[in-house]
């Protein structure tokens, strides 16, 4: 709580105090957005999704016998290298047999960083769960676990992936030269009437 103070009372000092560069405008409601979008995205959402998820646990041995049921298993493994399987493996098509190509910029491991987030998406996984196998009984949990614990490989996979390359890119834009405006390089060589 009190680093959510300071970050406020320094967003609000920031905010104040007059700015020398005038290309960024925004205010304080938009600089507390930006600074707390992390903690809501990457903690806040994911609890609410878990505690809201109704799963039972039932302390170690309970987390130890759900991964090692079949159903669990199943869905861990169809989410987390069924979904990239699936996905690389159209693009790579794609690729192959239409005149599609991948941009110069990106490489196949993007593509690879990229298809894990697909093993993200557990709002259609939890309906279908619930439509299959109904909600209170044990598969039904089962599948639910499986399903949030999936996500969660998904994303570590993923950031683990992404992140690096997200280093790479930010290393190889900044030792461009920056008054050059190219394809690809975000800036437009027409000005706005």
């Amino acid at each position: 709580m009190r680093l959510l103070q300071e970050s406020c009372w320094a967003s609000l000092s920031r905010s104040l105090t007059p700015r020398t560069d005038r290309s960024r405008v925004g205010g304080l409601a938009e600089i507390l957005e930006h600074r707390l979008r992390p903690v809501s995205a990457g903690i806040a959402v994911p609890v609410f999704a878990f505690f809201s998820a109704g799963v039972q646990v039932g302390g170690r041995d309970g987390i130890g016998s759900l991964f090692a049921n079949p159903v669990t298993l199943g869905i861990i493994i169809a989410l987390v290298m069924g979904k990239p399987i699936g996905i690389l493996g159209t693009v790579w098509l794609l690729t192959k047999s239409t005149r599609a190509r991948l941009d110069r910029s990106i490489k196949w491991i993007d593509i690879f960083g990229v298809s894990l987030l697909g093993g993200i998406g557990f709002t259609v996984s939890l309906l279908v769960a619930e439509l299959s196998f109904g909600h209170g009984n044990n598969y039904g949990d089962q599948a639910t676990t499986g399903i949030l614990a999936a996500s969660l490989i998904a994303s570590l996979l993923a950031a683990a992936v992404l992140l690096p390359r997200n280093r790479h890119y930010r290393h190889t834009n900044s030792s461009r030269p920056s008054s050059a405006a190219g394809p690809g390089s975000g800036e437009s060589s027409h000005s706005a009437a």
